[in-house]
């Protein structure tokens, strides 16, 4: 039984420099611009016949405003960042620098006290997994850019340090399709 899941990056609430670790701030006036401006080649994907999102008001926000009606899912909600949450990494890299570095280095740790990268990974994998649908069938979720990155190192099976590699922009889209255990990347041509 083979699926296919796309996912959609959030739109951003704030610049790239202020943003904190586990903030759910609502999209900005930038963002429902970016929203509005990339709408085309995103609201056809709202004919899956899953439509999810991730439980952060931006999300949800990106998903209701591209038409899609999502259906919120813990699961697909950002890595716990502990005792780190609402702080920036330039906050905590100038309180604990080393701590910082671990967290960089050694997917199995957790400094700040909450879900180590690997669980992180590991746990959105499991979503993955976990996904009903008919062969040939059609799922999207609109999720923060850390859950699509954490996506793409489980579906292709990436070292998880491979993680820090990835970079993904607000509104760009991964699409996987296979099935449970057994996922690839599938590059899509423009319409």
């Amino acid at each position: 039984m083979h699926v296919r899941v796309s996912l959609v990056a959030a739109a951003r609430s704030t610049s790239l420099l202020a943003e904190r670790f586990d903030d759910d701030r609502p999209l900005d006036v930038d963002g429902w611009r970016a929203v509005e401006s990339a709408a085309r080649g995103l609201v056809p994907l709202g004919s899956a016949e899953l439509r999810y999102c991730s439980p952060t008001s931006r999300s949800r926000a990106t998903g209701t405003a591209l038409g899609y009606a999502p259906m919120a899912q813990p699961a697909l909600r950002e890595c716990d960042m502990g005792y780190w949450r609402g702080l920036t990494l330039a906050e905590v890299a100038a309180r604990d620098p080393a701590a910082v570095d671990l967290w960089l280095t050694d997917p199995h740790a957790a400094p700040h006290g909450g879900e180590s990268l690997l669980a992180f990974i590991a746990r959105i994998g499991g979503w993955l997994d976990t996904r009903p649908a008919d062969d040939g069938g059609a799922i999207v979720a609109v999720a923060e850019p850390s859950v699509v990155r954490a996506a793409l190192v489980y579906a292709l099976n990436a070292p998880p340090l491979t993680y820090w590699n990835v970079d993904v922009r607000p509104l760009s889209t991964l699409t996987l399709a296979g099935r449970p255990r057994s996922w690839h990347l599938s590059l899509q041509a423009p319409v």
